[in-house]
């Protein structure tokens, strides 16, 4: 509990100073912020599934960080009673309640809007808001596309707001002290990172296309995806299974691994070369249309030859490790590993069984939450990088979000095309290679559209 107590500390306070009215600043920084003393008011925009940390996690540090939420909004209308149930009991604050993200961007009392829609909303939202001149936070993966990721930098920085996206693990003290053990040298040159995602699914089933419901705005619940009838098998989290929505499990729960992987290996770049390959098995085609793969490997080179493997397992299996990974992470360096997973971390000397370091039993899962929101440090960071002005006080600003996401993104574009892929990332495009080019974005429906000038 300390590490977690330190840490809520300085997240509150500051490095240096005292607190000032309980607002969470330094005597130094409090002066330099203009409007300080005010409030920051957000709405939360898709607030089924993991839109409700959301709503718990702002509405759990309304006087930790003087955030008023006042604005629910969600394409599904009958999700707004649960939730708003939620913010009013817990904050005394009867929030507003929308349909059309638009109507939100149009508020100019709202400071900042944090996303929890499906991927496909996650970059047209972020420039939408950033246009509107709302900070952002929006979950992982940070885009449904490569390009979309590009695209999403340049509003941050054409409209001089902040965009967080949700890889809490970034400000999880366990695992940042794992990453500072590894960066430190305690097991020699990382020289592969390997993440794993063992999560078995089983079939969700299959069924005919039929009018959408009536609480459902099924238009904008779309957006930019090509239009096609409403069916139900592939609305409320059966998206993630289908390419025109969804990345699949290695972009879904993915991205979070995919960020401790390249934050261990220190790579602020894009690899050189990927392979990816899988497929759907144990799931009959018949009896479920999902079209992403539940078993896919993928393994990536970077410049200087060091490698990233991630694997999807995404049926019946073990776990991984002597910590037991099933979603989490293992980093091979010159003098040992590191097995780092839901119930914390473990370092081993080169053939030594037994671990030389790691973390206290349950620290992984211990600074999850904040006074009962869960991942509240990362939307408490958010809310500070916010007054201070500075992109740079985020933990995980967009530009770390979209390396992060084109990692997955480049996977699936190798495994749909069944072949190694050659990438070139100062272009960001990939080389000799128009086919895999055309899978770096979308055809958007109008007007639903991110233009190639935000």
């Amino acid at each position: 509990m300390t590490k977690r107590r330190d840490f809520i500390k300085k997240s509150v306070i500051g490095s240096v100073g005292i607190a000032i009215g309980g607002m969470g600043f330094s005597s130094k920084s409090y002066a330099s912020i203009s409007g300080a003393n005010e409030s920051i008011t957000v709405a939360v925009i898709g607030i089924g599934g993991r839109g409700g940390a959301h709503v718990s996690a702002y509405s759990a540090l309304k006087d930790i960080k003087n955030v008023r939420l006042k604005t629910l909004c969600d394409t599904e209308e009958k999700t707004f009673a649960q939730r708003a149930k939620t913010v009013e009991s817990r904050t005394g604050i009867k929030p507003l309640q929308e349909w059309d993200m638009r109507k939100v961007f149009d508020d100019k009392e709202i400071n900042a809007v944090s996303f929890a829609t499906p991927n496909f909303w996650h970059a047209l939202g972020t420039v939408w808001a950033a246009q509107a001149g709302k900070h952002v936070y929006v979950e992982k993966p940070a885009c449904w596309s490569i390009l979309e990721g590009r695209r999403m930098i340049e509003a941050s920085k054409k409209y001089n707001v902040r965009v967080q996206v949700g890889h809490q693990s970034r400000s999880s003290t366990d695992i940042i002290d794992a990453i500072k053990f590894i960066h430190g040298g305690g097991i020699g040159d990382i020289y592969m990172a390997r993440g794993l995602c063992i999560k078995p699914r089983d079939s969700f089933g299959i069924a005919p296309d039929s009018e959408p419901p009536a609480t459902l705005h099924y238009d904008q619940w779309l957006g930019p995806v090509t239009w096609r009838p409403y069916n139900e098998k592939r609305g409320t989290y059966n998206w993630h299974w289908f390419w025109d929505t969804g990345n699949g499990d290695t972009g879904n729960q993915g991205p979070h691994q995919f960020d401790i992987a390249r934050w261990g290996m220190n790579k602020n770049e894009h690899p050189v070369s990927v392979y990816s390959t899988g497929g759907v098995y144990g799931i009959d085609p018949k009896e479920c249309a999902q079209e992403t793969p539940n078993i896919q490997n993928s393994v990536f080179k970077y410049a200087d030859g060091k490698t990233l493997e991630f694997e999807t397992r995404g049926r019946y299996s073990n776990a991984e490790g002597s910590v037991g990974v099933r979603v989490g992470n293992i980093f091979y360096g010159t003098e040992g590993y590191l097995e780092l997973g839901d119930d914390g971390w473990k370092a081993f000397r080169k053939k030594e069984k037994e671990s030389f370091a790691g973390s206290k039993p349950g620290g992984a899962k211990e600074d999850v939450s904040l006074t009962g929101g869960e991942g509240a440090e990362h939307f408490a960071n958010f809310l500070d990088a916010i007054r201070s002005g500075k992109s740079s006080d985020l933990t995980c600003e967009i530009t770390e979000g979209h390396l992060s996401a084109a990692l997955p993104h480049m996977a699936n574009i190798s495994y749909r095309l069944g072949r190694g892929l050659k990438f070139n990332g100062a272009t960001e495009k990939f080389v000799n290679d128009p086919e895999a080019d055309k899978m770096l974005t979308r055809v958007y429906r109008k007007p639903f559209i991110i233009n190639d000038k935000v």
